[in-house]
């Protein structure tokens, strides 16, 4: 078994042979994620003893005898997350005094206020998610998680990676592990100022990741491990991950406005758009390729549209579906079938008027004849009050309910997520600076008291 700590070695370095494991320091395809209520969530506990069901004891005896020594340096103790392309086990790490664990949050935090005997003579155990990567992966998938990882090793509110092992055709990660409450525990009790907090947190995470010119692509409440009792989560789960630039081919939307305008004028969409729709009988244009890589409903139009040039703000819409899902109560929000679903979910909400303007920024064209879709669409205000059940005229009084002040501040930040046009959508650094997320240090108490989750 191959072993490497990301502190003293190079990422290159994570799938070694066994012989140099030993260390003498003591410290096009679509990718899409599981739908995000068939995967696991995990709630808070810290308990040594968990019961665990019959089914998930047996995935970790398959897993222990098929990763040789993996059981010599963590016992592991329960199956905390499924997804598409991994499963995450809770471990104890056995080896934990051996070595200089920056990353430990908790550990260093319970130093700071304990007592110098108590300080001494303390060995409670230290959890860790082993995150055990199917083989049905790609090598080079595989490397480039690692790889992001280790860059993303000094980031704010990202999880870091501690170590990789590699047992023939096997790799794990080892993670920190994080408690977190369960999102559909308290996404429908979440109250605006807790909203403003969990949004600090995440967008202190995507400012971080983005800032390294990294796009995630797989922003979703499953993958944001927040604590409301700290009010401070972490990001994690880097496998659709990639350096923006990836791939890349010119795009529409990239062109100034005067080119933009001459190639749409100049197209075979301008010259028959008074014709009724049709298709022509041999098309002769060469397929469009674009990274559709996520999970269904939360991917930005320009993903959906096939953008080749997609930038680190397709995660920036992704976490205002996330808002969108706090406000109305309802998760999730979009659960399309599939990409022309989706688009159409989209095109309920913003119309068809601004579903062709993001198509053609994009180089292409949407057409749709369902009659229930409007031309203009619905405010995202009255949406919000429509799924909270407050869109009918008060009794008493005639008057139609409104959204509260501090919903209403919400909702004014919500537009700015979701922006169709992906160079007007607001940064994560924008967002930070944005009222409704500085009004969280207003509205927290204990300010004083929270530190970054990573501040090694």
């Amino acid at each position: 078994m191959a072993k490497a700590r990301v502190h003293s070695r190079h990422v290159e370095q994570f799938l070694v042979p066994q012989e140099d494991a030993k260390l003498e320091d003591p410290e096009e395809t679509l990718d899409e994620s599981g739908d995000p209520l068939e995967e696991s969530g995990q709630t808070v506990d810290t308990s040594d003893e968990e019961e665990i069901d019959d089914s998930v004891a047996e995935d970790i005896v398959r897993f222990e005898e098929s990763f040789e020594g993996i059981n010599k340096r963590y016992r592991l103790i329960n199956r905390v997350g499924e997804g598409t392309f991994s499963t995450v086990y809770k471990a104890e790490d056995l080896e934990y005094h051996k070595y200089e664990n920056r990353w430990d949050i908790d550990a260093r935090e319970n130093r700071k206020w304990a007592s110098p005997g108590h300080r001494r003579k303390a060995h409670r155990p230290h959890y860790v998610a082993i995150k055990k990567i199917y083989v049905t992966s790609s090598p080079m998938r595989i490397f480039n998680e690692l790889e992001l990882l280790h860059d993303l090793k000094n980031s704010d509110s990202v999880c870091p990676l501690i170590t990789a092992f590699r047992h023939l055709d096997q790799v794990v990660a080892v993670l920190p592990y994080c408690q977190h409450r369960d999102f559909r525990e308290y996404y429908r009790d979440m109250k605006v100022p807790e909203m403003r907090l969990y949004f600090r947190s995440l967008f202190t995470a995507l400012r971080s990741v983005h800032s390294k010119q990294i796009i995630h692509r797989d922003i979703k409440p499953t993958n944001f491990l927040y604590n409301p009792q700290y009010a401070r989560g972490v990001l994690v789960d880097f496998g659709l991950a990639e350096r923006q630039g990836t791939d890349w081919h010119r795009c529409a939307c990239a062109m100034d406005i005067e080119d933009h305008e001459t190639k749409i004028s100049n197209s075979v969409w301008a010259q028959s758009r008074e014709a009724p729709p049709s298709y022509p009988k041999s098309d002769m244009r060469p397929s469009r390729r674009a990274n559709r890589a996520g999970t269904r409903g939360f991917r930005a139009p320009e993903v959906l549209l096939k953008c080749t040039q997609q930038t680190t703000s397709i995660d920036m819409w992704s976490a205002g579906v996330i808002l969108l899902t706090l406000l109305s109560r309802r998760f999730p929000f979009f659960h399309s079938a599939d990409d022309v679903d989706a688009l159409l979910e989209i095109t309920t909400m913003f119309g068809r008027k601004k579903m062709r303007e993001t198509a053609l920024l994009h180089g292409q064209v949407f057409q749709t004849n369902i009659p229930s879709y409007s031309e203009q669409g619905h405010a995202l205000e009255k949406i919000i009050l429509w799924c909270t059940n407050r869109s009918t005229k008060d009794e008493r009084t005639g008057l139609k309910p409104e959204l509260e002040d501090d919903e209403k501040e919400a909702v004014q930040f919500l537009y700015r997520l979701l922006e169709c046009n992906p160079a007007k959508r607001i940064t994560a650094e924008e967002a930070l600076q944005h009222p409704f997320i500085t009004k969280a240090f207003e509205d927290s108490e204990c300010d004083d008291d929270m530190v970054d989750l990573v501040d090694v």
